[in-house]
């Protein structure tokens, strides 16, 4: 997995022993192995995990911070033989001060000490009693246990091999300030984010903290790793939970148990390809104020884990929880609607000329329409929707397409285009027994001929239907049903589509509910060849392959650019109840070639609104030379190996 660029992290929340920095050694050295047997690289505990937090004024005895040396020591060499990076807390005394520190280790070796930059004494908090704060400590070097080491706020702990994979530490209450140094960390090449914490609990902490760590995860672009102390601390005022949590660019990937008698670890693999990308996209990311000098040390990360322990959805374009699905399907359907609303609005309210399939992709851009004209409190009957007969329509998608315009009392037209693709067939001199793809796009684009030639005729605009996943794989004809006026639907993948014309559905009466749910059900066809001997339809999917696979290669692939390697392996993960990896493999193939090899349809596309993070407008998000050959980023079979 170090090829993929993914890195196991973990927090441990140890069962606390107040003031018996040996006990919490012993407990510590217990959990470390144990996070070195589950392959995670780089482990974090609690503020002041080898006394506790709440041991008031004994931080001012030296004998307990003797104890706490000691205990530093103890778990330093029993952990010699492990490979794994562990990140400890406890007290310090460097020239008359003491400091609340975060001390880092591994095979024997202390690599660095981040002393706690604000120091909390407000509310229930009295650290500045016994701590000062470590941010006047420039380039310091102190001697601990033996080992001259570097003792600043300001360390960046850097890969030798792998320059994405650099962590810095925070303590508690950094987090909590204005501008936390978390900020200055990740502007300064930290992609992942360690906190050693003990924050305590009172209604309504809980999620205020998890906000905050989301929260700076996502304007980091990082990966936050959180521990705090324990139930075990006193509880003389106040009562800890022990939560632990890991954040992925504002996503979580890991929560613990809060008020855990016992041990408990955590973690998960950080994706350091997709948070590098998104910082290097993010063009504002560096652009801030920086005046901090970092010590950069570098260090032997060695990254064990085999597999990839985390999920990938197979719907990346769709929530998985009902509640958001809905709210975000209402949202999309809200910007595609209104977008519409403000064309129509610039061209004096032209009708809408759109072609009606009885198919997905055209009943959404119809819904959308007659959305559209409801907010403008227009005639339905200005959306003129034109149903054209082809070879390989069928019964039920005629059907369906009438009943719903006339269900929304639009301008229902029907031609059938067969004749006409008859006399251009033998004008091209094509034989009408011909099933090649020139037989097919004949069809197209005397659609669409139809179309453009209706909306001359009625002053109006053609609104498009394809959508994003068509226009990835280039299943559109060129100058034929690629092409409209305006596309409500142009960044909106298919298996997307499905969702926004089900939110439609919901909301409106039976009769209208029921046609939209036999859509719903009809199989994805261009329907532009004729039935076979045995009477099956022309299937888009069977051809091409699946559009769940397809629209997951393609939210990878743009989102983040990722490799295909690195998107075969994701989706093996997604879908490895589903499909095998050699039918994995030839769809991202597939995938990728018609990808490349149809860029020139997206350099001349129409106009479209965006509605999500990706899309293909030339204009856009998307700048792509038309002329690369198609098996560029296809997968070898070496790679695999």
């Amino acid at each position: 997995m170090e090829k993929l660029n993914f890195i196991r992290v973990g927090a441990i929340v140890n069962q606390l022993y107040l003031a018996s920095p040996k006990e919490n050694a012993k407990e510590l050295i217990k959990m470390i192995r144990k996070a070195e047997k589950e392959q995670v690289s780089i482990v974090v505990t609690p503020e002041l995990s080898l006394t506790g937090y709440t041991c008031g004024d004994l931080f001012g005895h030296k004998h307990l911070l003797n104890l706490a040396k000691e205990a530093l020591k103890m778990v330093i060499d029993e952990t010699k033989d492990l490979d794994i990076i562990s990140i400890l807390g406890l007290p310090l005394s460097y020239e008359n001060e003491l400091f609340n520190c975060a001390v880092v280790i591994q095979k024997g070796k202390i690599l660095g000490v981040v002393p706690k930059s604000y120091i909390p004494n407000y509310g229930e908090f009295y650290e500045k009693r016994w701590f000062s704060s470590g941010l006047n400590l420039k380039n310091k070097k102190i001697q601990l246990l033996g080992e001259e080491v570097f003792m600043n706020t300001n360390l960046i702990f850097k890969d030798k091999k792998e320059e994405t994979l650099a962590f810095a530490i925070e303590i508690c209450e950094d987090l909590w300030t204005v501008i936390p140094p978390s900020y200055y960390h990740a502007i300064n090449g930290a992609t992942l984010l360690f906190n050693l914490s003990s924050s305590n609990e009172i209604v309504g902490k809980a999620s205020y903290r998890k906000n905050l760590i989301k929260d700076t995860s996502s304007r980091t672009i990082s990966a936050y790793i959180y521990a705090s102390s324990g139930l075990m601390e006193s509880t003389q005022d106040l009562l800890f939970s022990g939560a632990s949590m890991i954040y992925e660019n504002g996503k979580m990937l890991a929560e613990n148990q809060k008020y855990d008698l016992k041990s408990n670890l955590i973690y998960a693999d950080i994706d350091l390809d997709h948070l590098s990308h998104d910082r290097r996209k993010n063009t504002s990311y560096n652009s801030d104020i920086n005046d901090r000098e970092y010590q950069e040390i570098r260090i032997d990360v060695k990254r064990k884990m085999k597999t990839i322990k985390r999920e990938y959805k197979k719907y990346p374009f769709i929530p998985q929880n009902e509640e958001e699905r809905k709210k975000r399907c209402e949202e999309i359907i809200e910007i595609q609607t209104n977008a519409l609303v403000r064309r129509l609005i610039h061209l004096n309210n032209p009708k809408c000329i759109i072609g009606i399939s009885g198919g997905l992709d055209s009943t959404l851009a119809f819904l959308i329409t007659i959305k559209a004209f409801q907010k403008l409190k227009r005639d339905p009957k200005d959306i003129i929707a034109i149903t054209m007969k082809g070879f390989g329509t069928t019964n039920r998608t005629y059907k369906n397409a009438c009943e719903l315009t006339n269900k929304y009392q639009a301008t229902l037209k029907e031609i059938s285009i067969k004749e006409a693709c008859l006399l251009h067939m033998k004008d091209i001199g094509l034989d009408k027994k011909d099933r090649s793809i020139t037989y097919e796009n004949i069809q197209a684009r005397e659609r669409t001929q139809i179309l453009m030639s209706f909306a001359n005729l009625e002053n109006g605009i053609v609104i498009g239907t394809g959508d994003l996943s068509e226009l990835a794989l280039g299943w559109c004809t060129y100058n034929g049903d690629h092409m409209s006026m305006y596309n409500v639907n142009s960044s909106i993948p298919k298996t997307l589509v499905r969702d926004l014309v089900k939110t439609l559905a919901e909301k409106e009466e039976e009769e209208k509910r029921k046609i939209m749910f036999d859509i719903l059900n009809t199989p994805i066809s261009p329907e532009l060849l004729p039935p076979d001997k045995n009477g099956e339809i022309q299937k888009t999917e069977t051809e091409i392959g699946p559009y769940i696979l397809h629209d997951f290669y393609l939210y990878y692939f743009l989102r983040y650019q990722d490799a295909p390697l690195k998107i075969y392996e994701l989706a093996k993960i997604a879908f490895q109840d589903d499909y095998k990896e050699e039918k994995i493999k030839k769809y991202l193939n597939i995938f990728m070639k018609r990808f490349i090899r149809e860029q020139f349809k997206r350099s001349c596309m129409p106009d479209g609104v965006k509605v999500g993070s990706i899309s293909l407008s030339p204009r856009g998000d998307l700048r792509l030379p038309s002329d690369m050959k198609g098996t560029i980023f296809t997968l070898e079979e070496e790679e695999i190996k």
